[in-house]
């Protein structure tokens, strides 16, 4: 019988409103090994620069992203739909993925 060659789950990791993959990046490489050495991931900046002051300033460097932006009420929002295409063209590119990591802004998607 031919073994299987068995490969880590690939993980497509999303970072919250206005801040980046470097700073995702950055948190979840804090946690055990045992879990890192399992997975494949991948990190991906939103497409816009952040349009306004980020809540983490104070803690890591810029620059900072946002996937889309939206009224303070959130009633209204804006390059909602161009966000999801470059998610998806991203997965197209960087795919196949197991599983998605989000956080924050990034859950509406």
């Amino acid at each position: 019988m031919q073994s299987q060659i068995l490969r880590k789950p690939r993980i497509l990791c999303l970072h919250g409103f206005r801040t980046s993959a470097e700073i995702l990046k950055r948190q979840v490489l804090r946690w055990p090994a045992a879990v890192l050495d399992k997975l494949d991931l991948v990190f991906l900046d939103a497409p816009y620069p952040a349009q306004g002051k980020s809540g983490v300033e104070r803690f890591f460097d810029p620059p900072y992203y946002e996937w889309f932006q939206a009224t303070e009420d959130f009633t209204e929002y804006t390059n909602f739909e161009e966000c999801l295409a470059f998610i998806e063209d991203n997965m197209m590119k960087s795919g196949p993925f197991d599983g998605f990591l989000g956080f924050s802004q990034v859950g509406f998607v």
